[in-house]
């Protein structure tokens, strides 16, 4: 990953986490403990953010390796 990518993924990264801390705000879920905060976000990325990370790995194209076949 080049540094401009890193940059722009950190970029991305802190707007997900503004939006799921408001969300959380907005439900009242982040008062209590730290374990339940913790079990607050873990949800939240369960519920948003890893579903689409998979639809993205799911539909890219796994090409072989070279020197690689399927022919046994």
């Amino acid at each position: 990953m080049t540094p401009e990518e890193q940059q722009e993924l950190n970029q991305c990264v802190q707007r997900i986490a503004e939006i799921l801390h408001q969300d959380a705000q907005a439900q009242g879920l982040l008062m209590g403990w730290l374990e339940d905060i913790e079990a607050t976000v873990r949800g939240q990325v369960q519920a948003h953010v890893s579903p689409q990370i998979g639809i993205f790995l799911s539909t890219k194209r796994v090409q072989p390796k070279q020197g690689h076949t399927n022919e046994g």
